[in-house]
């Protein structure tokens, strides 16, 4: 393995500064991890070969390839519910009524914050950002410092929301997809996740100024079956939970049922717009397929790559070493700490995966910990998280790196309030 080691390394190295050049390069970031999944997993299975060790492979290989088609199945139905409550335009009719009222820019402030970090733990943090941020910028007007200001709120609560339910983010589906925590577990991070928005959000308001709005706008009214597809959403994650806590049945089997239902409804849906829209050439019926043909294929593509590439990592004995480090040099508190800080560069899904593979002995505070400091470690900067970078393309000029920048010690004091309030209220699940 002496020549496959350095080689996966140095692969992984160079797609990953390709996926940090994504914007540069306009080259989508599953690009070039798909390819190096591949290369990575030739120079292991040849160093593996060389060693006499070949049909170890096919086993690793395949382990990941099962967590990866898990993680596929919940992500494919979860994406496909928001799709259709975004075509029933749900989301455009909460924001035209939130937009219509004549509140003041800390109103809004404080509005579209709290709505990220309760909508966040149902839907994932990445849409909830895009649509607080739609809001807040429709509702704001051309009041620049105080569009800056709002979208690190949004990103902050959209990131903290995240962190304490499992269809937050990727990284707690990946937890609780490999049983590290159960999911009634998750809402233990409740608090220290509402104080890792409200603390920079406090701060931040006194800032803000205190003039009013603008109200105004057409009122949206939600499409036929909207409020029949969130509920059935809602249904869905229901019977994930019940399924997953009563007769252990992986989390994507109770999703999954809920698409065959959305598929099912959506079968009749087609046919009666079809016919209410026969003579209005303005817009098409509900098409299922179209909702599918909408979904992140490039997100979940980069997932695809990712966890092989990681996986290849840990293969070859690198994440080995690092657990070593990190866990048993460290200590597991300042390794956690650490891998949420690391996170506000380096995209938290490799971390945490990263964390999963090397699975250290940690007691279950510890696993509570490492789950809020890489949800909520990408909010100290606006590339540090899917939905900072999201709200740097929609507010373009208006929320930049630097804007986020001049906030980032609100957000440290938020994050390292979030970590002391997690260790004193939970103190008793860090006994081993």
């Amino acid at each position: 393995m002496t020549f496959a080691a350095p080689a996966v390394l140095a692969v992984f190295c160079l797609a990953y500064a390709l996926v940090f050049a994504e914007e540069k390069l306009a080259l989508r970031k599953s690009k070039p991890v798909m390819v190096a999944a591949g290369l990575i997993w030739i120079i292991v299975a040849a160093g593996f070969a060389f060693d006499g060790r070949g049909p170890e492979v096919t086993a690793k290989i395949r382990q990941i390839v099962l967590e990866y088609a898990e993680l596929l199945l919940f992500l494919l139905s979860a994406m496909s519910f928001v799709n259709a409550l975004v075509e029933r335009r749900l989301f455009e009719a909460l924001r035209s009524r939130l937009t219509a009222a004549k509140v003041s820019v800390r109103g809004i402030f404080w509005l579209t914050g709290f709505g990220a970090f309760l909508l966040s733990p149902v839907a994932d943090n990445l849409t909830t950002a895009l649509i607080m941020g739609t809001v807040a910028l429709a509702a704001l007007g051309q009041q620049k410092k105080a569009i800056a200001i709002t979208l690190v709120s949004i990103v902050v609560a959209a990131n903290a929301g995240g962190a304490f339910s499992p269809f937050g983010d990727i990284t707690t589906l990946m937890v609780w997809q490999q049983g590290k925590v159960a999911f009634f577990e998750f809402f233990d991070l409740f608090v220290p996740a509402a104080v890792n928005w409200l603390v920079p959000a406090l701060l931040m308001s006194f800032f803000l100024p205190k003039s009013k709005i603008e109200g105004g706008g057409a009122r949206i009214a939600v499409r036929k079956g909207g409020l029949f597809i969130a509920g059935l959403f809602l249904a869905t994650i229901a019977l994930t939970v019940i399924l997953d806590h009563t007769l252990h049945l992986p989390p994507f089997l109770g999703m999954m049922t809920g698409l065959g239902i959305l598929n099912l409804y959506g079968y009749f849906l087609h046919g009666w717009e079809a016919r209410a829209l026969a003579n209005d050439d303005s817009r098409q019926p509900f098409n299922i397929f179209e909702i599918f043909a909408k979904i992140e294929w490039d997100t979940l593509l980069f997932f695809y790559g990712i966890m092989l590439c990681v996986g290849g990592l840990a293969a070859v004995g690198y994440l080995h070493g690092l657990s070593g480090l990190l866990y048993h040099d460290l200590g597991p508190t300042a390794a956690n700490v650490a891998i949420g800080l690391l996170s506000a560069v380096v995209d938290n899904i490799p971390l945490t995966y990263a964390v999963l593979l090397m699975d250290p002995a940690m007691n279950h505070g510890q696993w509570l910990l490492v789950t809020l400091t890489a949800g909520v470690g990408g909010s100290l900067l606006s590339i540090g998280s899917a939905a900072g970078v999201a709200l740097m393309g929609a507010g373009r000029g208006l929320y930049t790196f630097g804007s986020h920048l001049k906030w980032v010690w609100a957000v440290a004091l938020g994050y390292a309030a979030a970590i002391g309030v997690h260790l004193w209220l939970n103190a008793a699940l860090f006994v081993s």
